[in-house]
């Protein structure tokens, strides 16, 4: 289309190759994955967006022998262009043109959603509400008249419980019929002051070709959006004209309501999704129920953090009890393959076999008995409603760091392990609060590096050193955080949440979140476990590992006051840290590691192996997520870091043990 080089992507970037496509919509925990899974079934497609680290998810429907190409967009409150999730929604639904846009709608929360409703109709989206939960909104003593929203609205509207698969066969069905019947949804009409100036920034905007709509450009423009501003600039042949009338008309209605005009648009829109509410809903009055008596204890000031404390606390020992009881199940299982001799002798046999195969062992030992009890008992906990109300109590002591409650979420994954923690800081909104969430998920002491810390310390010096580490990291991660914070150039938002009502978790969310979290383990930390030991035997094999301790040894023992023979563990650790343990008995031909370090320099060694860089598999994952520039950053602040800080701790605590 001429003159719209300046839009943000191509119509044709997006592989339609379908009869219907058709994009769902809404808020966060409004059960939009559930309906998507209803939906697609297992025939879905779990990526990337080209060239954003926001999922994507998609999937196909088969129904009376049409093709329909589903797909899932992120959770979003308004297309305000704060996160990229909201930019990725907006730009799918007004430059790819599905057929039908599917906004899935919390039924027990309707005011609030029909927010995001309104603004979906100012898109001029085919749309189709899907007004789910309302079985939860029946218990709460809320009734709804579908057919009066659906009048008002000017769109078909369906009820559904996704979860159960109820009406979601009425959906397709709307979902058929509205894509043969082509039908425009209607206007919203805003008040009287808004509209007129609505109205002259269309007529200006009239001889200006793009993909999104004028009333919508129009209403952006009001609104200050600052993308939008400079897309018409660039397409703008009157030299700036529309801006500079979208300026001043912004400012008249400032004048008009003394507030700035984005906050005036957002209030119109409320004050419409509020009349609609009162004119289709009504509500009960019913005794409390159980939802609001849990959350007098869960959003206590006082009772909520010690529950939130002990449900984390909860979560991470249940985890290692589990997850050690298993290992060793595991452990003697593959060590009875380990006897066998190998298949091909020599070197090329050993970097096969005590490399590539013990590094298989690594990750099955360590992924298996660790991580997946950790995710299962996390999506339990996810899934009830309750690890919202951990995000939000803990909202206030992480806007220190620049983030928000949300960020506990891959914070707590960071125990389990580091990688899908990493991925997980997708659900931040800016890319700087993503980038220092995850900075800060690499300092957490994921499983491997938990065993090097009870192998170490907790074993041979005593627990109370090993807890001291514990609590020296946390106090680290909020001290590099906040000046992550001031240093990492952009922008931070604040926590909005969806507060979801307490229920018994499913097993089928619980088991596919599960395999959501776990599966990135196996197409990353596996491989780099599997080939990083492969290369450092290859190392061993070639006799460069000697040669490797006296380089390193001005830092090793000159400056961390460790053996020699430790450097070419700082180097296995990369790899896993786990290795640390397992090649220091191999070098000193002892596991009674009291014997050949003192306590002194067991601290200093599990404090290094804590902070710098976890492992190899995380360090693909930054590369993947934030590009190589700012992972070798990371990497190279944290081993300089750690090697500092241990060269420190070495000389204090000599002084005083």
């Amino acid at each position: 289309m001429p003159g719209c080089q300046g839009c943000p992507q191509s119509r044709n970037s997006f592989e339609r190759n379908a009869d219907l496509v058709v994009a769902l919509a809404g808020n966060a925990n409004v059960g939009k994955s559930a309906v998507f899974n209803q939906l697609t079934g297992v025939d879905q497609i779990i990526g990337n967006w080209p060239g954003k680290t926001v999922e994507r998810a998609e999937g196909t429907l088969q129904y009376q022998g049409m093709k329909i190409k589903v797909i899932d967009l992120p959770g979003i409150y308004s297309f305000s262009t704060y996160s990229m999730e909201e930019l990725v929604s907006r730009d799918f639904i007004a430059l790819e043109k599905p057929d039908i846009v599917v906004n899935v709608v919390d039924a027990t929360a309707l005011e609030r959603n029909l927010f995001f409703t309104i603004q979906l109709l100012e898109l001029n989206a085919p749309l189709l509400v899907a007004l789910n939960q309302i079985d939860l909104m029946e218990r709460k003593g809320i009734s709804i008249d579908y057919q009066r929203l659906e009048e008002i609205l000017g769109v078909p509207v369906v009820p559904t419980i996704a979860i159960k698969g109820k009406g979601i066969s009425e959906l397709t069905e709307e979902i058929i019929k509205l894509g043969e019947q082509k039908i425009a949804p209607p206007e919203i009409k805003y008040g009287k002051e808004v509209e007129q100036r609505i109205e002259k920034l269309i007529s200006l905007l009239g001889k200006i070709e793009t993909f999104y709509p004028h009333r919508w450009l129009a209403i952006k423009l009001l609104e200050r959006d600052g993308e939008i501003t400079r897309l018409v600039e660039g397409l703008d042949s009157t030299d700036g004209t529309v801006v500079r009338a979208a300026e001043e008309l912004a400012e008249e209605i400032e004048r008009i309501h003394g507030e700035p005009s984005g906050v005036v648009i957002s209030a119109e829109r409320y004050k419409i999704a509020d009349e609609i509410s009162r004119k289709v809903q009504k509500i009960r009055t019913e005794e409390e129920t159980l939802t609001d008596k849990l959350d007098r204890i869960a959003l206590h000031p006082i009772l909520g953090y010690l529950a939130a404390v002990g449900v984390i606390g909860g979560l991470l020992v249940w985890t290692f009890i589990l997850g050690s009881q298993i290992s060793g199940i595991l452990q003697n299982a593959l060590s009875s393959v380990e006897q066998y001799e190998p298949v091909v002798s020599g070197p090329l046999g050993n970097i096969i076999w005590n490399g590539a195969f013990t590094g298989f062992v690594a990750g099955v030992t360590l992924v298996v008995p660790y991580v997946l009890p950790f995710y299962i008992i996390l999506a339990v906990i996810e899934d009830s409603g309750y690890l919202t109300r951990i995000a939000i109590m803990l909202d206030r002591g992480m806007h220190k760091l620049g983030l928000h409650g949300k960020a506990i979420i891959p914070m707590i994954l960071g125990y389990g392990c580091n990688v899908p923690a990493c991925f997980s800081c997708r659900i931040m909104e800016t890319p700087k609060q993503k980038f220092v969430a995850a900075f800060l998920v690499s300092l957490v002491p994921c499983t491997a590096r938990t065993v090097v810390i009870l192998g170490l310390v907790a074993a041979f010096v005593n627990i109370w050193w090993a807890l001291a580490l514990y609590a020296f990291d946390i106090i680290l991660i909020l001290l590099l955080g906040r000046i992550a914070f001031k240093v990492v150039p952009g922008e931070s938002v604040g926590l909005i949440m969806e507060m979801p009502s307490y229920h018994v978790p499913s097993a089928k969310v619980v088991l596919k979140q599960t395999w959501a979290r776990t599966k990135s383990l196996l197409w990353v930390v596996f491989p780099a476990y599997v080939i990083g030991s492969a290369v450092l035997q290859a190392f061993y094999a070639a006799g460069l590992l000697n040669p490797l301790n006296d380089i390193l040894s001005p830092v090793t023992v000159n400056w961390l006051g460790l053996p020699a023979e430790v450097g070419i563990l700082l180097i296995f650790g990369i790899v896993r840290k786990e290795l640390t343990i397992l090649m220091l008995a191999v070098i000193f031909q002892t596991t009674n590691f009291a014997s050949v370090m003192s306590p002194v320099q067991l601290i200093v060694l599990a404090l290094v192996t804590m902070i710098y860089i976890p492992c190899l598999a995380l360090i693909l994952c930054f590369a993947k997520e934030f590009g190589w520039k700012k992972t070798a950053a990371i990497t190279v602040f944290e081993v300089t870091f750690a090697i500092f800080l241990g060269g420190i701790v070495f000389r204090m605590l000599s002084l005083i043990m």
